[in-house]
């Protein structure tokens, strides 16, 4: 994406900073290194100078140290991009130039480039005389916007010349296809992105002249009116002047009823969302589930619901937005996405917040959207009816999280992800399930060897793949790990197979994106007796435990035991490879091995071993 074989990297402006590296969000440090990434970023690969850094980070007199804070800052953010870069190694990704610095970046990697891009395509076709193609780009690059350029470095996004200059951008676009719309009789499609731009720039009279235009459109008439008052008056007190021509001859429309509703019917289309994250570079394999995915929904009849679930880590979100790239193209009306937090460190989402955000990607303005639950699913299936969107609900904790964020008739497709398996699913809304297992140790070698970007040695790489059990993410922390490291050698990972102390070296810079964590929100939404069972399955000298083995390793009867076990296989901490008999991935044996040697006295694991011996589980 950087101009490089296997760079992977997302970079956000367009809202709140962020970086994405192979689909993992990267923690940013300090304001002052956020503030020196943004403007980075709002520059969109052109220099920025030393003095225009120093004088972003310091409102006053800069200290003596200014310069060297500004390197130290660069610094950081280049080793946050090359994990293991040495001190004072330039890196491949932020550049110096003459006296400043420059980030490398193009349209694939930053939302800036591709909004402009977009918003350059929407130019093109309104001059072309096709205001249809120019409402689509136009409307595409909107809702790349996630807030105010740079949202949270406030004061400083809101006052540098160069974020400022990036808002305007987005406030030409919004006009452009404010015209666009009126020439196609869309007007409403446009009324949430003029509302926000209206918003932030609250003087501008052409904006407000467009929104009064679209609020008349869209039936709000009084509403319109209200906003004319308003914006007269703020002119008045913050100017000292009347509204100008644009505004008084949109009024002057409003009052006379010159301003056509929206007709109904495929004319009034709503917004076209395309908010899929970007498919992994180094996605492998699973030509099988794709294949069986491909055929379900081939069929007469075939599901609207594909339910996506497996173990921690195991690849799950890779294939369901691998999965929805591939068939986007027979979803004409646009992609929604949302992660609802099932399984993670922030609380999970529920299903009226995430409905909210599904209605304003869907162009229903904040103040349109009803407080109750139930009615906002009903406009919810009401905006989807008739259309073809494709929805990945990403991340589910189980089947009543997404139970409202289902469409109500044909046409539409979700694919919905879980660490749980989402059975009430296939009972309530026909969900064609496709459980996720192990890549194969091809697919396992394959992915790899490109996370690596470089030539290693066989038998290397064959000890990393079975040390990291064939497990997708424990691959990616080991080749990342091997990045940090001088001559780098896959062999490093040889060792964990297996052991608990292995785990360390699948945490990363971050131990939050690591695997402990991963495996540690799975586990932490166990009900507690089978919490303990799980701590105590390494107690186990063999390979699999039956459901009586595992009853008597946790002190309860046989059909306690079972459901129990149950659970965990439900949670995907356990599998049932040979019916009856039930495993623990390597790397799940080993965590659950620390969390038995924290949390278990040594008098009850002992405990256990002995009811195990004598149930000869």
């Amino acid at each position: 994406m950087q101009g490089e074989p296997g760079a992977s990297f997302g970079f956000s402006v367009l809202g709140s900073i962020r970086i994405h590296r192979a689909g993992t969000e990267l923690t940013l440090g300090t304001r002052q290194q956020r503030l020196v990434l943004a403007l980075l970023l709002a520059r969109a690969g052109a220099p920025v100078s030393l003095t225009e850094l120093v004088d972003l980070l310091w409102d006053e007199q800069a200290p003596a140290s200014a310069v060297n804070v500004v390197h130290r800052h660069i610094g950081e953010l280049r080793r946050l991009l090359e994990p293991g870069l040495p001190t004072r190694a330039a890196g491949r990704h932020i550049l110096r130039e003459l006296s400043g610095y420059r980030l490398r970046v193009d349209e694939q990697s930053l939302d800036l480039l591709r909004f402009r891009a977009l918003s350059r395509s929407a130019r093109r076709s309104l001059q072309d005389g096709d205001p249809e193609s120019a409402l689509r780009h136009g409307l595409d690059g909107l809702a790349l916007w996630r807030g105010r350029c740079a949202a949270g470095l406030e004061p400083a996004s809101r006052r540098h010349p160069v974020f400022l200059a990036v808002e305007a951008e987005r406030a030409q676009t919004v006009r452009e296809a404010a015209d666009a719309a009126e020439r196609c009789g869309r007007l409403g499609e446009v009324l949430a992105p003029l509302r926000q731009a209206a918003e932030l720039h609250p003087l501008d009279e052409s904006l407000q002249s467009r929104l009064l235009l679209a609020l008349a459109a869209d039936g709000r008439q009084a509403e319109a009116v209200e906003v004319y008052r308003v914006v007269r008056r703020r002119l008045a007190d913050d100017l000292g002047v009347e509204p100008g021509e644009e505004l008084r001859e949109a009024y002057d429309r409003l009052l006379h009823q010159r301003t056509p509703p929206v007709p109904a019917g495929p004319s009034s289309a709503l917004p076209r969302p395309a908010q899929l994250p970007p498919d992994l570079p180094s996605f492998h394999g699973r030509a099988g589930l794709i294949a069986e995915a491909r055929a379900a929904l081939a069929r007469p009849g075939g599901p609207a619901v594909l339910a996506i679930d497996g173990m921690p880590g195991v690849g799950k979100t890779a294939l369901a937005v691998h999965l929805a790239h591939e068939l986007a193209g027979g979803y004409p009306d646009g992609q929604l996405y949302v992660d609802l937090r099932g399984h993670g460190r922030e609380a999970v989402m529920g299903a009226d917040e995430a409905l909210r955000g599904l209605l304003g990607s869907l162009g229903v303005p904040r103040d349109g959207i009803p407080a109750e639950l139930h009615a906002q699913a009903g406009l919810y299936r009401s905006r989807l009816a008739g259309r073809r969107l494709l929805i990945v609900l990403d991340n589910c904790r189980d089947a009543e999280q997404v139970r409202h964020l289902l469409p109500g008739g044909p046409g539409c497709l979700v694919i919905a992800t879980s660490r749980s398996r989402l059975t009430s699913l296939q009972t309530m809304a026909g969900a064609y399930p496709l459980p996720v297992g192990l890549p194969s140790a091809g697919e396992a070698r394959a992915m790899l060897l490109d996370l690596l970007h470089g030539p290693a040695d066989s038998s290397a790489v064959d000890a990393v793949v079975a040390a990291c059990g064939r497990l997708p993410l424990a691959l990616a922390m080991a080749a990342s790990r091997a990045a940090r490291l001088p001559q780098t050698s896959p062999a490093f990972t040889a060792e964990p197979a297996g052991s608990s102390a292995g785990l360390d070296d699948f945490d990363g810079d971050d131990p939050q994106t690591g695997l402990r964590a991963a495996f540690s929100w799975s586990y932490e939404a166990l009900s507690d007796p089978a919490a303990r069972l799980f701590r105590l399955l390494p107690l186990h000298p063999g390979p699999d435990i039956s459901a009586a083995g595992a009853a008597a390793l946790a002190a309860v009867p046989p059909r306690v035991g079972r459901a129990l076990v149950g659970e965990l296989s439900r949670a995907h901490l356990v599998t049932e490879d040979v019916p009856g008999r039930f495993r623990l991935h390597s790397l799940l044996l080993a965590y659950a091995a620390e969390l038995g040697e924290d949390s278990d006295s040594p008098a009850e694991r002992a405990a256990a071993r002995l009811r195990l011996h004598r149930a000869g589980g």
